[in-house]
């Protein structure tokens, strides 16, 4: 039984991560059209973290080897940055939905490191230009996850 090169395995990850993400997209849109019918107090809210947080950085992050790296992108980093990101981001979610602030904690430390790992990854690149693009929207979200934690522990509370 003969296993697949490195570089097919990470191409299968990559594509795999890109298309849930688009998934996810698709599922905020969806929210999106059915929170005001349904009357979800935090759908709004979910609609565009699904969209934004889970779905679109997903797709980036999926890809950002393909985009960026110069050398072989590998396989395991890149199964183990979109299971911890999909893993930190169930947390996230579930834990604002049941308002539960440490759950929504662990899940944003959880997606603080995934993207502490892709910024560095990020410094060995073909474009620079891209680089940089792909180091600023990662230090974004890296800011906006303290602010969001606190958001929810706010919410929490009232």
């Amino acid at each position: 039984m003969s296993s697949s090169p490195p570089a097919d395995r990470a191409d299968r990850a990559d594509r795999a991560g890109f298309a849930f993400g688009v998934v996810l997209v698709v599922a905020g849109g969806l929210v999106a059209a059915a929170t005001g019918p349904l009357e979800l107090v935090k759908g709004g809210w979910l609609a565009a973290y699904l969209v934004l947080v889970c779905g679109v950085a997903q797709c980036c992050l999926a890809v950002q080897d393909r985009l960026l790296v110069t050398t072989e992108p590998s396989a395991g980093r890149l199964q183990a940055s979109l299971l911890g990101w999909n893993a930190g981001n169930v947390l996230v979610i579930g834990g604002v939905l049941a308002a539960v602030p440490i759950v929504v904690d662990v899940g944003g430390i959880l997606l603080v490191a995934v993207l502490v790992v892709a910024a560095a990854a990020a410094r060995h690149h073909a474009s620079p230009l891209r680089a940089a693009l792909y180091r600023v929207g990662f230090g974004v979200l890296i800011v906006s996850v303290p602010i969001g934690l606190t958001l929810a522990h706010l919410r929490a509370v009232r």
